[in-house]
């Protein structure tokens, strides 16, 4: 992913954030070399804060971990957090 496309793809899920009466907070990006830190530090993130909602671009971010249903599913029973995937700004219903 390059620069731009993080860039964009962090506005995305800021303005689904926002759209559905979300706080965007902290964003976390997984780094190949250290995969799964960022979804670690999540968990960690979670806990702390208490948070009740995770925004993903898309399903295909829990891919690296797995079946990205079962990991959702695994992941909201562990954390309590449910998760949502953010729809593109120009997507039409």
């Amino acid at each position: 992913m390059t620069e731009d496309e993080l860039v964009s793809v962090k506005e995305r899920l800021a303005y689904y954030a926002a759209s559905e009466g979300f706080a965007l907070g902290t964003v976390f990006v997984e780094q190949r070399e250290s995969a799964p830190a960022a979804f670690e530090a999540l968990i960690r993130a979670i806990d702390q804060s208490q948070a009740t909602a995770v925004v993903l671009p898309s399903m295909l971010h829990f891919a690296v971990l797995g079946a990205p249903l079962a990991v959702k599913l695994t992941f909201e029973r562990a954390t309590g957090a449910q998760v949502f995937v953010a729809s593109p700004v120009d997507a039409t219903p």
